[in-house]
C-alpha cells in the first residue's frame, strides 16, 4: 500500500532539492564552446535555423509560462484537463504495469506545474525535473520541494534532446518517464523515434515507461492562433530567442528588425514558427557573420501534430507495448501511457 506524500502546506524540517547541473559542465552555457559552435552552424546553413531549444533562457521560460494563459494557446490547459480527469487511469495503469513508488523523471520540466498535477496520485519515490533553462529549473523545484517536503528530488540541468544520460542519482529502479506538453513535436519523425527508443533502451536503468503528451491534428485556425496570438506574447518569445544567441554567441542581433511568423505546414503535419528579416542587415559574431535578405527567414521551431494512430504506431516502433491514450472531448489533445 503507498503511503501518502505530505500534505502540501504540512510543517517539516526545510529541505533542499539536490541539483546537477550537466548543461553547463558540458560546454553548452553562456561563454562556453557548444553551444556557440551549434548557433553559428545553424546560422552559416543556406537555411538558416536555431533549435527551439535556445528559446529557454530565464526570460524565455517566463515568456513561455506566459504563453501557456493565453486564451490562444489550448495546449496546456487541455493537457491539464485530461491530468485531472484520467489521473486515477493513469496511476492504475503504473500499477498495472508492476510499478509502486516510481522515479518520476519530468523532461523538461520547466515550472514543474504538470508534474505537480500528478504527484499526489502517481506517489513518486523520486521526483526528477530535467529541464535546460537552469537557473529556472533550480527555482521551480525548490517550490516542489517547499510543497512536498519529505519527496526525493534531484533536479538536472541537462540538453536531454542531445543525449539522456542520467547522473548516478537518480535512482535506476522503476524508472517512468514524462514528457508532457506536446515538447515531442519539436523533433521531426524520425528525430522522435529515436529519442523514444533511448528512452526505452536497456541502457537507461530500469525504464518502465512513459507519460507521453502530444497535440493531435486540428484545424489550421485553430492551430495557426495557438502560435500566433494577439497579445504578442508569442511573437515576443520567439524573438527573445535572438536576445539569447547574442548571450550565447557573442552576436548583434537587433530583434527590431525582424518579424515573428507561424504556419501550417499541411504537408508535413507540422506548425513552423520563423523570424524573417524586415529589412537588408547583416549578423556579426566573434568568428564570422551573415547576411540576411528582406523577408529571408531564420527557422526557429516545428511543432509536429500527430493522430491517435501514428503516435502509437511510432510508440510501437520505438518497443513500447500496452499503449493507452486518453483525450479531451474536442480530440485535440493525448497523453500516452506506454510501457517498456
Amino acid at each position: 500500500m503507498n503511503l501518502p506524500l505530505p500534505h502540501p502546506g504540512l510543517a517539516l524540517a526545510p529541505a533542499s532539492p539536490q541539483f546537477i547541473d550537466h548543461y553547463n559542465a558540458s560546454g553548452h552555457g553562456h561563454g562556453q564552446p557548444g553551444a556557440a559552435r551549434e548557433l553559428a552552424d545553424g546560422l552559416r546553413a543556406a537555411a538558416a535555423s536555431v533549435s527551439p531549444k535556445y528559446f529557454y533562457d530565464a526570460l524565455g521560460s517566463q515568456l513561455f509560462e506566459a504563453i501557456t494563459l493565453l486564451d490562444e494557446y489550448y495546449p496546456t490547459r487541455t493537457e491539464a484537463g485530461i491530468f485531472d480527469a484520467a489521473h486515477s487511469q493513469m496511476a492504475a495503469a503504473l500499477s498495472g504495469a508492476g510499478i509502486s513508488r516510481p522515479c518520476l523523471i519530468d523532461l523538461g520540466a520547466g515550472s514543474c506545474a504538470k508534474a505537480m498535477r500528478l504527484i499526489p496520485h502517481l506517489q513518486p519515490g523520486q521526483y526528477v525535473p530535467v529541464d535546460i533553462s537552469v537557473d529556472f529549473l533550480r527555482d521551480a523545484a525548490e517550490q516542489v520541494q517547499n510543497t512536498y517536503p519529505e519527496l526525493a528530488i534531484v533536479g538536472v540541468g541537462m540538453d536531454f534532446s542531445a543525449a539522456l544520460v542520467l547522473p548516478p542519482q537518480v535512482q535506476r529502479q522503476d524508472r517512468v518517464f514524462f514528457y508532457p506538453g506536446s515538447s515531442i513535436g519539436n523533433f521531426s519523425p524520425d528525430q522522435a523515434l529515436a529519442f523514444l527508443q533511448r528512452i526505452a533502451d536497456p541502457a537507461q536503468g530500469a525504464a518502465r515507461g512513459l507519460l507521453l503528451g502530444i497535440d493531435l491534428v486540428k484545424d489550421k485556425a485553430t492551430l495557426e492562433a495557438a502560435y500566433d496570438d494577439a497579445l504578442g506574447v508569442t511573437a515576443a518569445f520567439n524573438k527573445n530567442l535572438l536576445r539569447h544567441v547574442n548571450t550565447l554567441l557573442g552576436a548583434d542581433f537587433d530583434p527590431r528588425q525582424w518579424r515573428h511568423v507561424a504556419l501550417f505546414n499541411e504537408a508535413q503535419s507540422r506548425i513552423e514558427m520563423h523570424l524573417e528579416a524586415r529589412c537588408e542587415l547583416t549578423v556579426h559574431w566573434p568568428d564570422g557573420e551573415r547576411r540576411f535578405g528582406m523577408g529571408e527567414r531564420i527557422h526557429t521551431e516545428s511543432s509536429y501534430k500527430y493522430t491517435l494512430d501514428s503516435m502509437s504506431a511510432l510508440l510501437r516502433q520505438a518497443g513500447f507495448s500496452q499503449i493507452k491514450p486518453w483525450t479531451d472531448a474536442k480530440d485535440w489533445f493525448a497523453v500516452f501511457w506506454a510501457a517498456v
